[in-house]
């Protein structure tokens, strides 16, 4: 018997299995799909929120913050990239000037460090590319932005590393008592466990409904997003927000780690929770209301549209607390999720503790984590890493310069890649101007060669997208 199984292995269930990882606690992810951070983790707009929008009083409030100040030394520790950017709240009217007002006085009493409220002639000297029609805006240093996928992927990694299961493929089909636990079935196999963490994103409800009565209902919203080449990456220098609505806090457009542009995104209430599919509709949406920020955006240099979905609940604050006896509730979280991960990881630990749930000190824990970028290196790290290992004299990726020696490297990773774009997520291939065109062939060969599967059994990204269909036989000509 396990003696904590987190069902999700998104942003919240990757930093809960990190929490635990650093105690001797025997921990189970399920997750149902083929690899991990497949959800809302992998598409959102990467931003580490100051923490000025919540309603001050809230878990929302005060987990933001936490997860704010923590981000900075999580990501250094793991090797994950992060920028410390900062955020705008742009302003275009008067009563827009009035909510900028409104949201510095809520920041500050959530304890977001740093806000100012700057004038129009500050905002055109940190962004010269912003609307002229700008007024004025809420300045908010300590926002940052960061490679959400990779986040997740390194708090996994490092609790597997430190003796945490994952089960992948593993949707959980019922969970059921059993004396002080649960049994838990899933499309992999049966699980015991002391004490659950819920933290299955837009399926919260449904799990939570199957052991407690119904509490909270999630309510879908999808969004669509522009990443733009990195021939747009000078319009922006910090993440600009329009002024929030009841919809959200509205189409932005910001800096990647990576270096391009991203610009979105719209609200769509949506019924089908796992179609997140773009729509004609809301990318015409987003384009009309960024061009309100930067007006000159140009859309020609657009390499990859995308949505996500967001588990919008009927709550206006995260829902954190037990459900049912030794049942963890970390559910609806919507943005600001990404930023206050680990600090709603700290909170679920205290409340576990809180429940009788012994956590002694891991002591072969592992708290950090390392990884090659071969573009990173200098010309004498270059070379020593290539005769270390040849592979890394052999780019696949032109786009990102990405080696084979990273790509074998992700594919022999604690928690090994099945598909092209699980190598994208953990190496970077495909994530250029291309998207994967060139190089897209390659990784698959070494994927299979790696695994020892056939080129036909290779997926793409998730389970049945072959990216081959079959082999073609051709003899030669008669005459």
């Amino acid at each position: 018997m396990y003696d904590v199984a987190i069902i999700g292995c998104g942003i919240i269930g990757a930093a809960a299995a990190h929490a635990l990882s650093m105690y001797s606690v025997k921990t189970v992810v399920l997750e149902k799909e083929n690899d991990i951070a497949l959800g809302a983790t992998r598409a959102n707009s990467a931003i580490i929120h100051a923490g000025f929008d919540p309603e001050p009083g809230t878990l929302m409030a005060r987990l933001n913050v936490r997860g704010c100040e923590l981000a900075p030394k999580i990501c250094a520790e793991l090797d994950v990239p992060y920028k410390n950017v900062g955020s705008l709240v742009l302003a275009f009217s008067e009563e827009d000037d009035k909510t900028i007002r409104k949201l510095y006085e809520r920041g500050v009493k959530n304890g977001v460090p740093g806000l100012e409220i700057i004038s129009k002639a500050r905002v055109l000297e940190m962004e010269k590319y912003v609307s002229p029609e700008v007024t004025g805006a809420l300045y908010a240093p300590s926002a940052g932005i960061v490679n959400p996928w990779e986040y997740a992927l390194a708090l996994a990694e490092v609790a597997v590393t430190n003796g945490a299961e994952i089960r992948l493929g593993s949707e959980v089909k019922q969970i059921s008592r059993s004396g002080d636990g649960y049994i838990i079935t899933t499309a992999s196999g049966t699980v015991s466990a002391k004490y659950v963490i819920n933290a299955s994103g837009v399926n919260s409800d449904t799990l939570h409904n199957m052991v407690a009565t119904p509490a909270f209902t999630v309510k879908p919203t999808r969004g669509d997003y522009y990443l733009m080449d990195k021939a747009e990456c000078f319009r922006a220098k910090h993440t600009l927000f329009q002024c929030p609505s009841n919809a959200g806090k509205g189409v932005l457009i910001s800096p990647t780690v990576h270096g391009n542009l991203l610009i979105g995104p719209n609200a769509v209430s949506c019924a089908d929770r796992e179609r997140v599919n773009t729509t004609a509709d809301g990318l015409d949406f987003v384009r009309n209301a960024a061009a309100k920020t930067i007006p000159d955006i140009n859309y020609r240099n657009s390499i990859r549209n995308f949505a996500g979905m967001r588990a919008n609940t009927d709550k206006d604050d995260f829902i954190i607390g037990f459900a049912a006896p030794h049942f963890l509730d970390l559910a609806g979280i919507k943005s600001p999720g990404l930023t206050a991960a680990p600090a709603i990881a700290e909170e679920a630990l205290k409340l576990l503790a809180g429940d009788g749930l012994l956590l002694e000190a891991n002591p072969a824990a592992v708290h950090t984590r390392r990884k090659l970028r071969f573009k990173e290196l200098t010309d004498e790290e270059k070379i020593k890493a290539i005769s270390e290992n040849p592979l890394y004299g052999r780019v696949i990726c032109r786009c990102e310069t990405i080696t084979e020696g990273e790509i074998v490297d992700a594919i022999r990773s604690p928690i090994p890649p099945v598909s092209v774009d699980g190598i994208k997520r953990r190496a970077g291939t495909g994530m250029g101007r291309c998207q994967g065109g060139f190089c897209g062939p390659r990784v698959l060969d070494i994927l299979a060669r790696e695994t020892g599967l056939s080129p036909l059994d290779i997926l793409k990204d998730k389970n049945g997208s072959y990216v081959l269909c079959g082999e073609t036989k051709t003899g030669g000509a008669k005459g």
